[in-house]
């Protein structure tokens, strides 16, 4: 049987398992295992172990627990509610300022705990019984928080970028600065349309409500001022040299445990031990799918699946925009059903070649690819961020809840056209400061 069918066949029993629902680091690994089996003999399995923790021996991974420890310090304590009042004190009187609030905190939060579901859950619990106490649609209230939570994934630190780095082979210093541009530009799209739906539905919102002086509209700000430069320390020992992913990462989850305890008061063992149990398990989920994943890019690459997909997609005579679309297409798709981690594991050794042979900047198709995972988080039939969401307000069920995400979906593809028109927006950061 030539590859290609193989990895068509592949591709097929791939997605039957996994939308079984079996976890997806258990359904990589048995499709990887019965493939090897059926095309490379039983002998073959006699590797498996040694494979799976080959792919879990890479030192920059210490960086993501940690990451993951500092992300749940911050969600575990009251830092999303003191942003979200921090800003809408600032944004009160301006037309669709509590959905800009709600979004400027999702923005900020996401840089802060690295996580979409922990961003939507803590700003969506203050900001969306709040926006439909005022007169907010209920779409544009739960569809702003569901697209605001995705911003998590592509506002450094983020966890995905952390993985791509290691998948591919690139800085993840790097990576770290050509998503804030784009972060800060989806944003920016995410506000201005939420202003625009404010506008046109005649919303005063807050313009009843009492003024509030300097003092008071700093006044919560500054306890989450710790964190920001916590996040922007990161950065700076990041891009400067000065310490690797993995010492940042553990320095910054420490200190983000400090400040949570002394700010907020939260130093009780009970109360830590649920941060640290929280982030162990999601970060062994994480790192159970990358050993999965590098069982199952072994499969592909000893069947001759990777190569010669590589190859026949490289070969093909289109032109690289259109190469570039299919493969959105592709990732779009991908992104409906699997988990962001899961995708870039999976697709990012493969495509990676195709990309750099079409002329294309790796960070930026980085990006690119970041805000097609984004997309996948608010769309069917996975969506994560809808469920967290749904959770939140019930009452409101999940197709109101989906009809107010598409706009934002919208908006998240006229992002990924304005990266394609204008590829400095990626790439200029990095470029100015590495």
């Amino acid at each position: 049987m030539d590859p290609l069918t193989i990895g068509l066949l592949v591709a097929v029993v791939s997605i039957v398992v996994l939308a079984s629902g079996i976890p997806v680091a258990f359904g990589l690994v048995a499709v990887a295992l019965t493939f090897l089996a059926i095309f490379d003999g039983p002998q073959s399995l006699s590797i498996m172990g040694e494979l799976f923790f080959s792919g879990l021996a890479d030192f920059t991974l210490v960086s993501i627990p940690m990451f993951i420890a500092m992300g749940a310090a911050v969600a575990s304590s009251p830092a999303g509610g003191d942003l979200y009042g921090a800003l809408d004190r600032w944004l009160y009187r301006v037309p669709g300022g509590l959905a800009i609030s709600n979004l400027g905190a999702c923005a900020i939060f996401a840089a802060l705990s690295g996580s979409s579901p922990a961003t939507c859950a803590a700003i969506g619990k203050m900001g969306i019984p709040e926006m439909r106490k005022r007169g907010y649609p209920d779409g544009l209230a739960t569809g702003s928080i569901a697209a605001g939570g995705t911003l998590g994934i592509l506002i450094p630190p983020s966890v995905t970028m952390i993985v791509y780095g290691i998948s591919t082979g690139t800085s993840i210093g790097r990576l770290f600065i050509a998503g804030i541009l784009p972060g800060l530009m989806l944003t920016g799209l995410f506000s201005a349309w939420s202003m625009f739906h404010a506008w046109r539905d005649g919303f005063q919102a807050g313009a009843e409500r009492q003024e509030f002086g300097v003092r008071e509209k700093l006044e919560q700000g500054l306890r989450v001022l710790p964190f920001l430069l916590i996040v922007l320390g990161i950065l700076f020992v990041l891009y400067g040299g000065v310490a690797t992913p993995s010492e940042a990462a553990g320095v910054g989850a420490l200190l983000c445990v400090v400040a949570v305890a002394f700010i907020y008061r939260i130093w009780s063992p009970k109360k830590l031990w649920t941060i640290l149990s929280s982030s162990t398990r999601e970060s062994v989920m994480i790192m159970m799918i990358i050993g999965a994943a590098a069982l199952f890019s072994y499969t592909l690459s000893n069947l001759f699946v990777t190569q010669t997909v590589a190859e026949s997609i490289a070969n093909l005579e289109i032109n690289r925009w259109l190469l570039l679309a299919m493969i959105n297409v592709f990732l779009l798709v991908a992104g409906f059903f699997l988990p962001p981690v899961a995708v870039i594991l999976m697709t990012a050794p493969i495509l990676m070649p195709i990309v750099i042979q079409a002329g294309f900047d790796p960070y930026w198709f980085a990006v690119v690819l970041t805000i097609n995972m984004e997309i996948g988080l608010i769309t069917p039939p996975v969506g994560l961020n809808l469920y967290v969401i749904d959770g939140i307000a019930p009452d409101v069920g999940l197709p109101s809840i989906l009809r107010g995400s598409l706009p934002y979906v919208l908006l998240m593809i006229l992002g990924i056209v304005l990266l394609c028109i204008f590829p400095e927006i990626a790439t200029w950061l990095p470029e100015l400061l590495f």
